[in-house]
């Protein structure tokens, strides 16, 4: 299995080509600085991870995404090599993106942008449905057995 899910920031506006042919296919590359967990002393803060997307998710990556920008990326790590004009081989690995998402909010990245510090709202109560507590949470009734559950 091939799978890679990860949330960072992105490093710059993504850069979209548009491929040759009878329907050219948008193709957008963009490098997410990706925080890490534990950091050692002496070592960088984030990794720094090419992304590629293509056709429609290119040009949502193109009309959307902007540098600074908290996105969550999931697809599959893509290992490729080329060799240039002077003979030398060279390696990539990359994600080749497969679903892509805003992970904060419009207002949130706009606030970050303009050197506000953004602390988000606490969320207003909702009104709880019908049987359920102040909290929102419904009482458990303590009749049911555990034979009586389907699972």
């Amino acid at each position: 299995m091939n799978k890679v899910i990860l949330m960072g920031r992105l490093t710059r506006d993504p850069e979209v080509r548009y491929s040759q042919g009878n329907e050219p296919l948008a193709v957008a590359r963009y490098t997410l600085a990706v925080n890490r967990r534990f950091k050692r002393a002496g070592e960088q803060d984030a990794d720094f991870i090419g992304c590629v997307a293509f056709g429609k998710a290119g040009e949502f990556a193109e009309k959307y995404f902007k540098k600074g920008q908290m996105v969550g990326v999931v697809g599959r790590l893509q290992v490729r090599s080329w060799d240039d004009n002077e003979g030398k081989r060279h390696w990539t690995t990359e994600v080749v993106v497969e679903e892509q998402h805003f992970a904060e909010s419009r207002a949130s990245f706009e606030n970050s942008n303009r050197g506000e510090s953004f602390a988000p709202a606490a969320p207003a109560p909702a009104a709880a449905p019908n049987n359920a507590g102040a909290d929102g949470f419904y009482p458990i009734d303590e009749s049911i057995e555990d034979d009586d559950l389907p699972f």
